[in-house]
């Protein structure tokens, strides 16, 4: 298919505010691709071009996309581009490493395509779509193209982790996996923000750690880690590896901490782990971490998501029990708060709360998993950066915040330490949109973790919201800006401060 036929395709998805008319505009155009077509497609009206788990990117800076636009190149190829030839094109540019090179097959491609075509081919590479073809839209278009139900695709997507891969399975093949595949990854099961007086039964307390949470894929000889994003991380875990050698064939969840003297490093110090390429070995022992496991998922080749909270942590303790985090059963507040506490003391962020005889589901941020914290945060997108005045003039430090959606809440630059300050100027440069007095507007790639005392009623900002006392607690690499939170979720944090104080009307 022709890719001017998908670029008038966004044209329409962007022209209507009505979730079924995008969903039908969508599914229509689904039903009419080829096999070796779809996946890519799926891809780029998200806004994305390799899927969350490839460790792909384009890495073309914006200078090597300006020179490409005003390069007079024309490509050999006469014929219209195509939904493959364009995806082609990616894949030439992710592949090599030359930045002329780069240059050259991007130039190809710009100078080959039309007004339109090239309107859609950037905003794809600048991760700026916004059509409002979001990923839980695009499952609702390819469950009406397929005719399967919407909740099997949406359990099929978190299963597979791959939108294009998603849409292939069920649009062209027709059939969808129910069970967890070996040395897969899967989305993991999300909690929901809660409080003590959601305890009003038993339920399973457990520390929530201030690690990166992983997945890890074992069988006799065998062992593959990935990430949260679902990124392939065995390499820099080599000691948890050898750690978990003699698991049976088994899938179990859990967190790696990074640890100094048997106490939990900060988040970043546990990032370097995760980046480093080479000489990994000098890392093991510069940053040990500590495993922590809280679920299992597969055993012995059964799957295990139907299974109860209660039985898969039981199963778990018969061969990982010296692993497990640690936990206490009760349906007391008290008790509750003193193991708040107690996981604060140790240097833990807060505590999680499951029900007993819940299942997991993959990919669904659900009620019977409560996270408790010390203290409230949001995970927020960088968006734009000011530069700083005095010993903070070479730095991008004054960060402004918002919402999944781009609504801004705030501005902060504390939390952060002069090399976090260089090396989040540095990754904001490369990010770079335009620049407007003494302000950098980026593409919207960071997410970090942004800790408030409170969030008040302003007009500062369009949303009416505002941080009191923000500061950023993580830069947070490990998530994507899918992952950052709404506003919704903003509008929920302010209501709920009102549960236990007086309200001013104003």
């Amino acid at each position: 298919m022709r890719f001017t036929a998908l670029a008038e395709l966004c044209e329409r998805v962007a022209s209507t505010t009505k979730r079924l008319e995008k969903i039908l505009y969508l599914s229509t155009f689904l039903q009419k691709l080829g096999e070796d077509e779809i996946a890519p497609a799926v891809l780029i009206i998200t806004g994305q071009i390799f899927p969350e788990s490839s460790e792909k990117t384009l890495d073309a800076s914006w200078k090597t996309i300006q020179r490409s636009l005003h390069s007079n190149q024309r490509s050999l190829l006469t014929r219209e581009l195509s939904i493959g030839d364009v995806h082609a094109y990616f894949r030439k540019i992710a592949a090599v490493s030359q930045r002329k090179k780069k240059e050259r097959i991007l130039s190809g491609l710009l100078n080959q395509a039309s007004q339109l075509e090239r309107t859609y081919i950037l905003k794809t590479i600048f991760g700026e779509m916004r059509i409002g073809a979001s990923e839980g839209v695009m499952l609702e278009a390819i469950a009406a193209a397929s005719g399967l139900p919407k909740e099997e695709v949406k359990r099929a997507h978190a299963l597979i982790g791959d939108l294009g891969k998603t849409a292939f399975k069920a649009v062209i093949k027709r059939s969808l996996p129910t069970d967890i595949t070996l040395f897969r990854p899967f989305k993991p099961m999300l909690a929901q923000t809660g409080s003590f007086d959601d305890i009003t039964e038993k339920k399973a307390l457990e520390y929530k750690l201030d690690g990166a949470r992983i997945q890890i894929h074992t069988t006799r000889g065998r062992t593959k880690i990935f990430s949260r994003r679902l990124s392939d991380v065995t390499a820099s875990l080599p000691d948890i590896v050898d750690s978990v050698r003699d698991f049976p064939p088994s899938v179990t969840e859990g967190e790696v901490v990074a640890v100094k003297d048997g106490k939990p490093l900060p988040f970043q110090e546990l990032l370097r782990r995760f980046r480093r390429v080479h000489d990994i070995a000098t890392l093991v022992n510069e940053i040990p971490v500590q495993l922590y496991l809280f679920d299992l998922l597969v055993l012995d080749g059964e799957t295990l998501l139907e299974k109860s909270y209660t039985e898969r942590t039981h199963r778990l303790g018969t061969f990982a029990s010296s692993f497990m985090v640690r936990r206490i059963i009760t349906d007391t507040n008290k008790k509750a708060e003193k193991f708040l506490n107690r996981a604060i003391t140790a240097g833990h962020e807060g505590i999680m709360v499951k029900d007993l005889e819940s299942p997991y589901i993959p990919g669904k941020r659900d009620k019977s998993w409560l996270k408790i914290k010390q203290t409230e945060t949001l995970d927020l997108l960088v968006v734009a950066a000011e530069w700083g005045h005095g010993r903070r003039k070479e730095w991008l430090s004054n960060y402004h915040l918002a919402a999944r959606g781009g609504e801004i809440i705030g501005k902060t630059f504390k939390g952060l330490t002069d090399s976090q300050f260089t090396e989040l100027t540095a990754k904001l440069l490369s990010l770079k949109e335009r620049e407007d007095a003494h302000i950098v507007y980026v593409r919207q790639e960071i997410v970090v973790e942004v800790a408030f005392n409170e969030i008040q009623k302003s007009p500062q900002y369009e949303p009416g919201y505002a941080l009191r006392f923000a500061r950023i607690k993580h830069i947070r690499y490990d998530k994507s800006p899918e992952d950052a939170d709404t506003l919704d979720k903003v509008t929920e944090l302010y209501e709920r401060q009102f549960r236990y104080k007086g309200r001013r009307e104003v």
